[in-house]
């Protein structure tokens, strides 16, 4: 696998990362998440050279993730929004705060208040999995994870390997 063909990839992750797997997209998509959308609020909260953040803007809004949209208070100048793609990342996003309160601490304080909307309560952000078909609630002890047959159609370097 080569970084810059990973978007080729019959595997789900390394498609996932081609799209978000830098150091700084996905901290792009959490500030979208907490109410960022102008260039400036991300240059300030993530804190890239404008060099950097225009590329990453400009990478996820080619591969869908953000669009860019006019800014009402200033018509020159986009406004970035997370795609229903990119809004498809809520359960990742969450994932990994949990993983970094989890298996990364710092000994500070989490900056993260995830509030239910609907009863008020803080959630802590553990993910659930459940089953699509029967509904139960799966663990990892529970689960096989594997690889499917390449098809005939399939292309890219992985096709056909099983690991």
């Amino acid at each position: 696998m080569h970084w810059d063909t990973l978007s080729e990839e019959p595997c789900p992750i390394a498609r996932f990362l081609a799209a978000v797997g830098d150091r700084w997209s996905l901290l792009l998509v959490r500030q979208a998440f907490l109410g960022d959308s102008r260039y400036e609020e991300f240059r300030k909260s993530v804190g890239l050279s404008p060099t950097v953040l225009k590329r990453r803007l400009d990478h996820l809004c080619d591969q869908g993730v953000f669009e860019r949209v006019v800014d009402e208070a200033r018509p020159k100048r986009p406004a970035y929004r997370l795609t229903a793609s990119g809004l498809g990342l809520w359960r990742v996003v969450l994932s990994i705060v949990h993983w970094g309160e989890t298996f990364a601490p710092n000994g500070r304080e989490s900056e993260w208040s995830i509030v239910h909307t609907g009863c008020g309560s803080d959630l802590a952000p553990q993910p659930e999995f459940g089953c699509s078909s029967c509904g139960e609630p799966v663990s990892l002890a529970e689960l096989r994870i594997h690889r499917r047959p390449a098809s005939p159609e399939a292309s890219g370097p992985a096709a056909g390997r099983l690991d």
